[in-house]
């Protein structure tokens, strides 16, 4: 498993926050499952430009951070679903809001990207 070089520095709740939700597809994760998108190949099918590898590895560090639960159903094929914790929708509104923030300046945001 990868061992981070750097320590980790949780001094304030942006650090806290930058650590569980860093990765470039948790946040999408978090709001398509808050729309009811469970199952991983739905969740594959909503972020095709990811890896079902890298949307699992995702996936489990969300889990680890109590953010989704998974259940995994007793039949042949298994059938895994993920759903969110209570402390999972705590984030909702704040991933809510920078939605909307994205949305409303999306095109001085894109023009600062491309440069």
């Amino acid at each position: 498993m990868y061992e981070k070089k750097i320590p980790l520095s949780l001094n304030c709740g942006l650090d806290l926050i930058g650590e569980v939700l860093y990765g470039k597809w948790k946040i999408r994760l978090l709001w398509f499952i808050s729309e009811g998108y469970k199952r991983p190949s739905e969740l594959q099918r909503k972020i095709p430009d990811a890896s079902r590898r890298v949307l699992n590895v995702q996936l489990k560090e969300l889990e680890e951070h109590e953010l989704v639960a998974k259940v995994i159903y007793p039949v042949v094929p298994p059938k895994v679903e993920y759903s969110l914790t209570e402390f999972g929708k705590t984030l909702i509104p704040v991933i809510s809001a920078l939605g909307n923030w994205g949305d409303e300046h999306q095109e001085r945001l894109r023009k600062v990207i491309l440069k």
